[in-house]
């Protein structure tokens, strides 16, 4: 849990419970959260702005706020020793979640800026068809343990269409039996209620789940157990540097973050025979075009 010495700070860790925003589009708040508390700390704000969250989201302290953060200086960490300025995407999604958190607090957005992003082309159905071939294929044979669990991932994506966050929170508990089924929550980008349901899983989900679920338990072993379906592969840290520069090593079979999640598929998509032609650069494209295929069949 985060913690401040900024009441302002804290009375917006409370708005941005209370707004239920998915997964992807918290991370894209609690990026704007940080980056208000480190600009507070600079002095870089009115001082009204420590004190009331109000005066935080005004015009006046998200002026220099947004000029301090495109140009870099904010940053949680260095890229390649330096602070470059943020990219024109990232700087459209700030400008879209400090309207989302101002009208959360009954202010009027104020507009500075687009904040969506051109969607990707997704896929075609017949690309989904043979995306799946491509898996079946690959359960016929020899799979290392990151493409046995990409192999599942994506087979379960062909089923449930689920956001990368959905996916990430899925726990064995939520396997039914013989994986015939998976419980998803649905969680909506924007906010909103959160909505489970069981979704019935192919025969190639079954499999592939049974490959990995093997994969796993070995891997949960070494980490002292976790019931999260996707695991770390490999040791890794938890990126956070203490006082003296060190960092929390985690050893592998530790539940996996989304970031992992999308980083492993970005990376298979490259690495694994057939999958650069068969899938989109993001899975989020994959989704809507999994979903768009389940809305025509149920109607």
């Amino acid at each position: 849990m985060q913690t401040t010495t900024f009441p302002s700070v804290r009375a917006l860790d409370q708005l941005l419970d209370r707004l239920g925003a998915g997964a992807v589009r918290r991370r894209q708040l609690d990026m704007v959260r940080g980056e208000l508390e480190r600009a507070l700390h600079r002095g870089a704000l009115p001082v009204g702005a420590r004190r009331s969250l109000q005066r935080l989201l005004e015009k006046g302290a998200l002026d220099p706020y947004v000029r301090l953060a495109e140009s870099g200086a904010l940053r949680h960490r260095r890229v390649e020793g330096a602070l470059p300025p943020t990219s024109e995407a990232t700087n459209k999604i700030r400008r879209k979640c400090l309207d989302l958190l101002r009208e959360a607090l009954g202010l009027p957005a104020l507009r500075l800026g687009g904040g969506e992003i051109p969607l990707q082309p997704a896929p075609e159905a017949a690309t989904l068809s043979a995306l799946a071939r491509q898996l079946d294929q690959y359960l016929a044979g020899a799979m290392s343990p990151a493409q046995t669990r990409l192999t599942a991932v994506l087979a379960l994506e062909l089923d449930t269409a689920a956001r990368s966050g959905e996916l990430v929170e899925l726990r064995t508990t939520d396997l039914g039996e013989d994986n015939a089924a998976v419980y998803v929550e649905r969680r909506p980008q924007g906010g909103g209620t959160v909505e489970g349901e069981w979704v019935e899983t192919s025969v190639l989900t079954r499999a592939a789940l049974e490959r990995w679920l093997d994969v796993r338990g070995d891997l949960v072993q070494r980490a002292h157990g976790t019931t999260r379906l996707w695991v770390s592969l490999w040791m890794n840290h938890d990126g956070v540097l203490d006082d003296d520069g060190h960092t929390t090593i985690r050893p592998p079979g530790m539940p996996l973050e989304e970031n992992g999640l999308v980083t492993s598929y970005r990376v298979g998509r490259l690495r694994y025979e057939g999958l650069r032609q068969l899938l989109p650069l993001k899975l989020e494209a994959l989704r809507r075009a999994v979903d768009a295929e389940r809305q025509r069949a149920a109607a």
